[in-house]
């Protein structure tokens, strides 16, 4: 089960929050997004998963992201896979 991590998301001021991050903030450190390679939406058929959008990143660095944004609560996370034996 993924584990939800609490982060600063920059998004473009003209645009909807939920369509344009440009950079995080995470352990300390700024990343430049380049690129959003994947993006999908997450509804609300079911209460204990609110609605959702969520962005898979490229940054200028090449590190690579999972955003998840929260829309009601305006909430940004990085989902952090959990690997076994890790």
């Amino acid at each position: 089960m993924p584990t939800l991590i609490p982060i600063i998301v920059t998004t473009l001021p003209d645009c909807n929050s939920d369509e344009c991050p440009v950079s995080l903030f995470w352990q300390g450190r700024n990343y430049t997004i380049r690129e959003i390679t994947d993006r999908w939406y997450q509804g609300n058929a079911n209460p204990e998963y609110p609605v959702a959008d969520y962005f898979r990143v490229m940054t200028v660095e090449g590190r690579q992201f999972i955003l998840k944004h929260e829309t009601l609560k305006d909430a940004w996370y990085l989902i952090a896979e959990q690997r076994n034996g890790s």
